[in-house]
């Protein structure tokens, strides 16, 4: 299995915590809400997507609010 070296994963914490100080958190929240609305009905998720993005949003925080809305894929037992 993959081991990633702590000295690695500390400075990827101290990476993010950074830029999570850093960034506009009202902008982050505005642009996953945008996305979350687009999730729910039948628009585009694309452009909601790059705009959560560009207010500094994480992968993990995109891949989060569509979680919100769609629920994570489990495959069927059956075949």
């Amino acid at each position: 299995p993959l081991r990633v070296d702590p000295a690695i994963e500390a400075q990827q914490a101290e990476r993010l915590a950074k830029l999570r100080a850093e960034r506009d958190q009202a902008a982050v929240d505005a642009a996953l809400a945008a996305l979350r609305k687009a999730a729910e009905g039948t628009d585009n998720v694309l452009y909601p997507m790059k705009d959560a993005l560009k207010a500094r949003a994480t992968v993990g925080e995109v891949c989060n609010a569509l979680r919100e809305v769609w629920g994570t894929y489990v495959p069927s037992d059956v075949f």
